[in-house]
């Protein structure tokens, strides 16, 4: 039976290798390395829409833990047999500069400027060796620059009502990247990934928030070593959004709440300019969360999300902390 087993195992590896070999040549990639870049998801949640002390200079640093059970494929199932047994690690610390202006210049909007430095460890395990995808370690990530417009509060008798921004991200190819890893750091291409930002008060105490972004992605001149034979690719367009409910439960001291995120790949993944169907991204996370106000100057969040829904992309849970600091 032992000797059954091992056959087995080789006899897939072989399979995985000559697929790969066939379907580059026949210039289709399998669906191994996920091609989406690092974008928000989940980092930011509750009171969104606006800034929480008015126009200055704002310093934010995030860290969050990733933690991947699965890899999956196209249809949501494994993409790695069940011996394989990987586990995915990634821990991403952002810091983040913003500048928010006190001046109108578009329909009332004020304009400022959002500044995010990454720094990404990825660490994917097995079980077992083979030929599985691959981490690429520690490093730099893709530094994103967005400039934006912050409207003022809509006020109602009992405080805010409403408030909302959008901001143009400009996501560019700084990061650590390797065509020999297919988890990397950086994504090898510039993005850009705008976004609208609201927040709607129900009650002065109970508040709903959203995020909604836009992903385009230009090309990657250096293609992942799963694109055998590709002179160029280029990762599909996508839609993704962060949610998020919070109840005051101490007044200006204390929100808890529920927040999430939602991605969805629209377009396919083209290699040298064809469209390769079964590569689109999806997942959901939802949990529970809470943010700390120290002072109107000072606020703490702590959110935690679970995994699902995913296709073509790591599954697992995600452990988000940020300070926010205004000067």
């Amino acid at each position: 039976m032992k000797r059954m087993h091992v056959t087995g195992r080789l006899g897939w590896f072989f399979r995985l290798a000559a697929l790969a070999v066939f379907l580059g040549h026949a210039g289709v990639a399998p669906a191994l390395a996920y091609d989406l870049p690092s974008v928000n998801l989940g980092f930011t949640s509750f009171l969104d829409g606006g800034p929480p002390a008015g126009p200055g200079f704002y310093f934010t640093q995030y860290f969050q833990y990733i933690r991947g059970d699965r890899l999956t494929d196209d249809d949501g199932d494994d993409l790695l047999p069940s011996f394989a047994d990987e586990e995915l690690n990634v821990f991403v610390s952002l810091s983040q500069f913003i500048y928010q202006s006190n001046q109108n210049v578009l329909l009332g909007g004020k304009w400022g400027l959002d500044l995010i430095i990454p720094v990404v460890v990825t660490d994917l395990g097995y079980g077992t060796p083979g030929p599985f995808p691959q981490d690429n370690g520690a490093g730099l990530g893709d530094i994103l620059v967005g400039p934006f417009l912050q409207w003022d509060p809509v006020m109602g008798k009992n405080g805010p009502l409403f408030m909302h921004r959008i901001e143009f991200q400009m996501i560019f190819p700084s990061g650590k990247y390797s065509s020999e890893r297919e988890l990397n750091p950086g994504s090898n291409f510039f993005s850009f990934n705008p976004y609208w930002a609201a927040t709607l008060f129900l009650t002065p105490r109970w508040e709903l928030t959203t995020r909604i972004h836009y992903l385009w992605n230009a090309e990657n001149g250096d293609p992942n070593r799963v694109y055998v034979g590709a002179d160029d690719t280029r990762a599909g367009q996508a839609i993704h959004l962060n949610f998020a409910s919070s109840y005051e439960i101490i007044e200006k001291r204390l929100r808890a709440g529920v927040n999430g995120y939602y991605l969805k790949q629209i377009t396919d993944t083209e290699v040298d300019g064809r469209g390769i169907p079964g590569t689109r991204e999806q997942v959901l996370g939802i949990g529970p969360g809470l943010v700390f106000h120290w002072s109107k100057d000072t606020h703490f969040f702590f959110n935690v999300y679970f995994e699902t829904l995913a296709e073509n992309r790591p599954e697992g849970q995600r452990f988000n902390f940020r300070l926010v600091h205004h000067f």
